[in-house]
């Protein structure tokens, strides 16, 4: 499973973007560089939860749409929405009109509120869950890791919805808890750099 394809510019990416052109962007900018914006960290995990049983390319070519609907992924606007939102959101064609998830991320965006409150951000209770390097399985041989179970099972105890260990898993993925990119991709020495200079939040429990 750690192979690579060959990019627009003749170099190596990770062998899943070989799946639609778009993919490449994506990767190339955004996938496996650490992330401490509590907004695009509460986007992703919403975004992941709205991808299963889904493709991810269905849920790239929708972000934006996902993005107007849900204020931003502002969750502090989002945890205002009621039962009107909710039926708004079921009308709008640009996103996965799917009552559960669009009810678990309302639910989340609530939760969320709560873990500011005790840890001071998202962020620092997320990186909590950052495996050691040296125990990470070989890049892209896994769908869920033991770090990914321990988070699952955190938020789901804290009331967090749709946040099984594979969703949590590919959130770790794309916003560089771990460096997934294969061995021999490019950009897993540049992911490697920008995780190695990211300062890592501290809960507010500690400081």
């Amino acid at each position: 499973m750690n192979t690579t394809v060959v990019g627009p510019d003749g170099k190596p990416r990770c062998n899943w973007c070989a799946a639609a052109p778009e993919f490449f962007d994506y990767h190339d900018r955004e996938w496996g560089y650490p992330v401490d914006d509590d907004r695009r960290l509460f986007e992703k995990l919403c975004l992941e939860s709205f991808q299963s049983g889904l493709s991810w390319r269905t849920i790239l070519a929708k972000r934006e749409h996902f993005r107007a609907a849900f204020a931003q992924f502002d969750f502090n606007v989002m945890a205002q929405y009621t039962a009107v939102d909710v039926e708004r959101l079921l009308q709008n064609a640009g996103i996965v009109r799917h009552r559960g998830k669009i009810e678990a991320v309302i639910n989340n965006a609530q939760k969320a509120q709560q873990m500011v409150a005790t840890e001071g951000s998202l962020a620092a209770f997320f990186w909590r869950f950052e495996p050691d390097e040296k125990l990470q399985p070989e890049p892209q041989t896994a769908s869920t890791s033991p770090e990914s179970v321990a988070l699952s099972k955190a938020l789901k105890k804290l009331g967090w919805k749709f946040v099984g260990p594979t969703t949590v898993y590919a959130f770790m993925q794309a916003m560089g808890l771990i460096n997934d990119h294969a061995s021999d991709c490019v950009m897993r020495i540049t992911a490697d750099k920008a995780r190695h200079d990211f300062k890592r939040p501290v809960s507010a429990r500690t400081c």
